[in-house]
Parts: C-alpha cells; sequence; structure tokens
C-alpha cells in the first residue's frame, strides 16, 4: 500500500484497508463518471490512486466488483432519499414536491453517482431502472388511495405512478448538467405539472376526434 504523509507528526504512515477502499471508490466513481464503465480501466484506477493494479484486485476482484460496489451504494443512497420523502407528509401534493426536491438534493450532493447510475449502461441502468420501477409501485399506493377517496378508479394509480415518477426523473437528468435554476424552483416546476395535471383530473378522460383523424 501506498504510504502518506502525516502533516502533524511529519512521518510517513499507511493507509488502513477501510481508508484505501473508500479512497479507490471514490477515485473510480470520478472515472466512471467521467468515461463510462468501459472506457475506464484497472491501471488508470490504480494509476490514479497511486497504488498497484493488485491492490484494487485485491480489494474489489477487478473492476465489475468495484463498479457493482458504487452503483449499489449509490442506489441505497438515493432509494432511501426518495422513499424517506414519499412517506413524510399525508398530503399528496406535498409528496410530489418533497420526492422531487430529494432526487434534486442526491443529485446536487452526488453527481458522479447519479452520472453513473443514469448513464444508459447495462450494469447501471438495468438497476436505476428497477429503482424507479419501485417507486412507482410506492406511488402507485398512495395515489389509489387518494383516487378512492375522490372517486376515481383506483386500478389507474399505476399508470399515473408511472407518469408522476417520469416527470420526475427524466427533468432531473436534464437538471445535472443544465444549472440554470436552483433545485427548489426546478422541484417547484416538477410539481406544478404534475399537481395542477392530477388536481384537474378527468374521471373517465377521452381522446378529442380530432387527435383521432
Amino acid at each position: 500500500m501506498m504510504a502518506v504523509m502525516s502533516a502533524k507528526a511529519g512521518k510517513r504512515t499507511r493507509m488502513s484497508a477501510g481508508e484505501r477502499r473508500e479512497q479507490l471508490i471514490d477515485v473510480a466513481r470520478g472515472l466512471f463518471a467521467l468515461k463510462g464503465f468501459d472506457a475506464t480501466s484497472i491501471e488508470e484506477i490504480a494509476a490514479r490512486a497511486q497504488v498497484s493494479k493488485p491492490v484494487v484486485y485485491e480489494h474489489f476482484g477487478g473492476k465489475e466488483g468495484l463498479y457493482a460496489v458504487i452503483v449499489d451504494r449509490e442506489l441505497t443512497t438515493i432509494a432511501s432519499t426518495i422513499t424517506g420523502a414519499l412517506g413524510s407528509s399525508s398530503s399528496s401534493s406535498v409528496i410530489v414536491q418533497r420526492a422531487a426536491l430529494a432526487l434534486l438534493t442526491y443529485i446536487e450532493d452526488s453527481p458522479d453517482g447519479f452520472r453513473i447510475l443514469s448513464s444508459g449502461s447495462d450494469r447501471a441502468a438495468g438497476t436505476y431502472s428497477t429503482l424507479l420501477s419501485d417507486v412507482a409501485i410506492e406511488v402507485s399506493g398512495l395515489l389509489a388511495s387518494q383516487f378512492a377517496a375522490h372517486d376515481l378508479d383506483p386500478h389507474t394509480a399505476p399508470l399515473y405512478a408511472q407518469m408522476l415518477v417520469g416527470i420526475v426523473a427524466m427533468p432531473a437528468q436534464w437538471w445535472l448538467e443544465n444549472r440554470t435554476m436552483s433545485k427548489e424552483e426546478v422541484a417547484a416546476h416538477m410539481a406544478n405539472l404534475a399537481w395542477n395535471g392530477l388536481r384537474a383530473i378527468e374521471p373517465e378522460p377521452a381522446l378529442r376526434e380530432e387527435a383521432l383523424r
């Protein structure tokens, strides 16, 4: 393992196994976010961390293992953030606002992690899609009870849940690279479209004749 300087003692000390593991995760996260999985090599990760390749293999078994650890950690963080927001209020409009803000806060705190999850890589995209599906299921349950209370068909709740998740998920990816508005402003606009659309929802919507021509 690489020795590092201790500023206080002026002596060279060694990283613990846990410290080295975290260092490799941090280095690899940045490279995977910037270049993608395929274009990032173990050699580059080791060089950035100033260790030999066997050190990376020792901790993670290879690039795939390291990538899996990063994806799993990011998914755990984003899932707990969003599900916590969904369960924090009984008001549907506030739930939408908090869920949107929670996702944007995660992106703000961990932009590299979100780039990896939403990169389109088969190794990450599948798990991210699963996460969104899980969120939609939870939202569906919340909507079903609200629909029933307002004489709307609760069986349509899963469809509306998917649409709500899309309203939040897609603009979040846009905001990652377009920080022209604050996360609070973006969350407010997301909720504005979602809630104002739901507030005037029709019990039995139908396409206009012109749309069918």
